[in-house]
Formats: C-alpha cells, structure tokens, sequence
C-alpha cells in the first residue's frame, strides 16, 4: 500500500475523525435551525457581504437536507463507520472462529479455593453431572479428553462480538434513508376550493410544481370559529381519484393525516377563496321549483324556457342594501339583467316604489321565473401539506438495529466457561474457569452460579 493511500486509509478510519464529524453535524444542525428562509438570508448577507451570501445559499442551510453540506457531512460520517468496521471486523471475525480447544494458558491457574470442588465418586458420573449443568445453562456443550482428564465447555453471546458492527450498520441504514428521503421524497403543497379538483402540487422549496397521478377532490370543507373569531375546527371531506375511479375517501383533520398512494396528507391550513356563493332558489307560478350554489362566473339552465343564465356578480353588501347576486338571463326572445337581493322585503317596505324606480332590481323580470337568495356566503380553500419519504422503512429499520445492538452493547457479553474434571488419587477435582471480552463481576457471579449448581447436583 502506498504511503498517501495509508494515509488517507488512516484519516477515515481515526476515532477523531468520527467526533469531528458528529460535533460539525451537531453544530450545522442547530445553526440551521435558527436561519431564516433563503431569500430573507441573501438580503440580509448582502447589504454586509454579497460573497457570504453566496456561501451561505450554495450550503442551503435553511433547507439543510435538501443541501450539498448535508450530503458531505453524511458522507463523511458513513466513510468513516465503514472504514473503522473494516478495520474491525477481521480481528472480530477470527474471535468468532477461534477453537475452543485448548483452554487459554493460565486459565485454571491460581483459582480460589471456592472454584474447587472435590468428591471421591466415579468420573463418569461427575462427567456426566457437569455436562447436565452445562447444557441447562449454556444449552449446549463441548467435551475433549486430555491426559489429565477432560474438559467441558460452554459459551453464551458470542454474536456479541459484533456489537459495534451492529451500531455501525444501524447508523449507515439511517443515513442511507435520510439521502434516499432527501433527494426521492416529496413534500409540497396544494389548495383546493369545495367541489373542486387539483392533481397538481406546489413543491415546498422552490417555485417548481408537482404532478400528481391522480387527483384529490375536496368534497365538503367545513370550519367553525369561535365567537372572537379565531378558528375552532376545521376539516375536509376529501375524494382520491385515480383513473376515473374514486379510490378512497376520507375526513381530513388537524392531527389526523390521511394516505393514498405512498403521500401523506396533512390538514395544514385554509383561506379565504376570491369569490362568495350564494345560495339561489327561483319558482315558476309560485311554486319552487329549483336551488342552485352560485359564484361569479357560474352558468346555469333554466327548465322548460330553453333559457340559460349567468352569474356576473355576487356581493356580500350591495350598495349598503345586503347580500345580492345580478344575473343576465339570456333566450330566444329576451336577454336581459337584473339583482337579486337577499332582504328585498325589507327594502320594499322602507321603499315601496323601490322597483318602479329601479326596475333592474325586479327578481321577476324574466317571467314567469321570480329568483331569491337563501343566503350568500363567504367560500374556503383547504390547504393540504404532502409528504412522501420513501427512506422512512430504512430509517425505521436502522432505528431497530440502533436499538438492538445498544442493547448488544449494554447488556450482552461473550461469556466462555472450561470446566476440568480430573482425578487426584481417590478425589476428583472440579475445576472451573471463564472469561467474557467485558464485565467481569458478571461472569464471577455466574462461574460461583454454576459451582454453586455442580455441588447441589453431586449431592442428590
């Protein structure tokens, strides 16, 4: 290997590399959090220094995950778990393959008093006792014959071994789906008025658009306020259409998202829509005989006239005179305009001669039609927030990983017992040793277990 490849090997693969990169990433997160948008930065930085403007938008902190640090700062991290878990794994994996046989030097040396025990029975017995103690603990075991007698052996959490690869790996998952999410994933933005489709969205960064394959209608939209006037509730009664086909339908709420079709879709806000509606109702002979929702713009026919009508205006407060509505109604014979007002009997009675005057606000012009207002009302737009993340799996799988392998970490070790039977004259001797790559107060305690265990058994 050459000197400038062991060098950079080296570099990626240093413990300090990795508290670098970890405080950086710390330290751009919390700085991202508190910049405002793009365009309110490259004002700011330009009135002091057009060039820290341009390195402040060509990292893109405000939109970090979508920025080029984010990607090199992630790079970086992942560079150097790999390279540390290739540094690691060959040692780990000749540890997980290394033969059990024979015994570490030294292992039964010196050993307290405690750890031994001796009984004058047959050794095949006590062969027999010992390996039953064994495989009720450790599930199984391993038997040689030496010259002095035979040893046993049993381990527990060899898998251990890789616990570090574990949390590696688990990272390095995480990071694959955040990049995944970053540069695949959605998150936009669209308005929709009542009874209206939309099957395009606003993207949330930026100024580009999205296509939808399909599209979401806006059934009902319905908001309450409370008597000062802020909103209490507000919801949206929402159809999916794909196809043609209406696919799914679903009530919208604040807190209570809905998905179709891999996207997530927040209730996020709602407006005011330009136009108002007005709720018409006309009758023929005195009889009703329709009701129509109206905006400006709107047409409509009339039944049994080969007539059509035209919404050209609709007002809350016409003239101080209340809600009204004018309609042009256009046939064979006639083509005519006139208002409709909402409180025509109230203005009839402060003014009697009101429509002699003013014949253009005569809702009966076009007979034998007379049209009246239910009432006018003020129209919304719910604003809906999308969000697909097609790296949420793998975030979600390393976040188990993470889990599993602190668990590995905290609370698992690689616990190996060699347990010596020979023959001393007319006694055997026990001899019971072991050792774990960490904790090891635990692994007295269960080498005191199991001659604890042995003992009880040669009794019976």
């Amino acid at each position: 290997m050459s000197i400038e490849k062991h060098t950079m090997w080296s570099f990626f693969s240093s413990v300090k590399l990795t508290i670098a990169a970890l405080v950086l990433i710390v330290l751009v997160f919390i700085a991202a959090t508190f910049l405002p948008p793009d365009d309110v930065v490259q004002t700011f930085a330009h009135q002091f220094s057009p060039g820290a403007a341009e390195i402040i938008l060509f990292f893109h902190l405000s939109d970090l995950y979508h920025s080029p640090l984010f990607y090199l700062l992630m790079t970086l991290l992942s560079l150097n778990l790999i390279i540390c878990s290739i540094n690691r794994f060959p040692a780990l994996w000749r540890q997980y393959k290394a033969p059990h046989f024979p015994e570490p030097a030294d292992s039964f040396d010196n050993l307290p008093q405690s750890l031994i025990v001796t009984e004058a029975k047959e050794v095949s017995k006590i062969k027999l006792i010992v390996k039953s103690c064994l495989e009720k603990k450790y599930r199984s075991s391993e038997e040689v014959d030496t010259e002095i007698g035979s040893i046993f052996y049993a381990e527990k959490g060899r898998f251990s071994l890789f616990d570090v690869c574990i949390v590696h790996l688990s990272i390095l998952v995480m990071i694959a789906g955040a990049i995944i999410g970053s540069i695949f994933g959605l998150e936009a933005n669209i308005n929709i008025k009542e009874g209206e489709s939309v099957n395009i969205a606003t993207l949330a960064k930026g100024d580009g658009i999205q296509q939808l394959n399909f599209s979401v209608r806006c059934d009902k939209f319905i908001v309450e306020f409370y008597e000062d006037g802020t909103p209490k509730t507000y919801r949206s009664d929402l159809s999916f259409i794909k196809n043609g086909q209406v696919q799914r339908r679903g009530t919208l709420l604040v807190n209570h998202p809905l998905t179709f079709d891999k996207i997530r879709f927040y209730q996020s806000s709602f407006g005011a829509a330009p136009e108002i509606k007005a709720t018409v109702t006309y009758t023929v002979a005195g009889k009703k005989s329709g009701s129509l929702a109206l905006a400006a713009g709107d047409t409509f026919d009339l039944p049994d006239s080969k007539a059509r009508g035209v919404v050209l205006r609709v007002e809350e407060n016409f003239m101080q005179m209340g809600p009204a509505i004018k309609l042009r109604i256009i046939s064979q014979k006639k083509d005519i305009q006139f208002w409709v007002f909402q409180q025509l009997d109230n203005l009839l009675a402060m003014k009697p001669d009101l429509l002699k005057e003013m014949p253009i606000f005569n809702p009966g012009l076009f007979t034998p039609f007379v049209f009246s207002i239910d009432r006018v009302e003020q129209t919304y737009y719910t604003g809906l927030h999308l969000v697909r993340d097609p790296g949420i799996p793998l975030v979600a799988l390393g976040g188990l990983l993470m889990i599993v392998g602190l668990i590995i970490v905290f609370f698992i070790s690689y616990q190996q017992f060699w347990v010596r039977v020979e023959k001393e004259g007319a006694k055997i001797r026990i001899s019971i040793a072991g050792r774990s790559n960490r904790n090891d107060q635990q692994i007295q305690k269960r080498i005191d277990s199991l001659c604890r265990q042995i003992n009880e058994e040669m009794k019976t």
